[in-house]
């Protein structure tokens, strides 16, 4: 099974900030340290999404455990801007998942070595001393697919959650027939 560990969506504000009087006017769910990072921080709860904001007016909603929680934390976002009069309206230009990040498990141990070759070398790179899973990046598909030898898969990459999941049937079916014949 399929299971979302991590939602990343990005908008724009039809607005510049001056992130430092909006984290002072925001308060203590906002840090913004120019030196460290030129995008300032949100956070409405400590176990909420994190919001980045940049002086352009761009945002980044990361962390989110679903499409729903992502768009309900920029909705809190726009309502929070517009009650501080920071934006006119609680609206934004536009606003789209960017990338949903998913993990399964393929239910057995993997010879990342046989998935190498049997995935094809044009598909795939596992260098052991640089990183411990195999990277696939399947033909045809928008997302790459990270198998570990524990068996277990992260899917990254993909803008729809059905096509994450597509991709671990067609990966979990490869593998399946490739360690077949190993």
């Amino acid at each position: 099974m399929v299971e979302i560990v991590n939602v990343i969506g990005s908008g724009l504000l039809d607005v510049e900030f001056d992130l430092e009087r909006v984290a002072a006017d925001i308060g203590s769910i906002a840090e913004y340290n120019p030196d460290k990072y030129p995008g300032m921080y949100l956070r409405f709860a400590e176990d909420a999404p994190l919001v980045t904001v940049y002086r352009t007016g761009k945002y980044i909603v990361t962390g989110a455990d679903s499409e729903e929680e992502a768009y309900s934390i920029r909705k809190r976002l726009l309502n929070l801007l517009a009650d501080n009069e920071m934006i006119p309206t609680s609206e934004d230009e536009w606003f789209r998942i960017q990338n949903f990040v998913c993990t399964a498990e393929l239910g057995e141990s993997l010879n990342l070595n046989a998935l190498t070759i049997g995935l094809g070398l044009e598909n795939t790179e596992y260098e052991p001393e640089q990183f411990p899973g195999l990277i696939y990046r399947p033909s045809g598909a928008d997302c790459v697919v990270l198998l570990f030898a524990s068996g277990r898969v992260v899917i990254t990459g993909s803008r729809d959650l059905d096509v994450a999941k597509e991709t671990f049937a067609v990966v979990q079916d490869e593998v399946s027939d490739i360690l077949a014949l190993d």
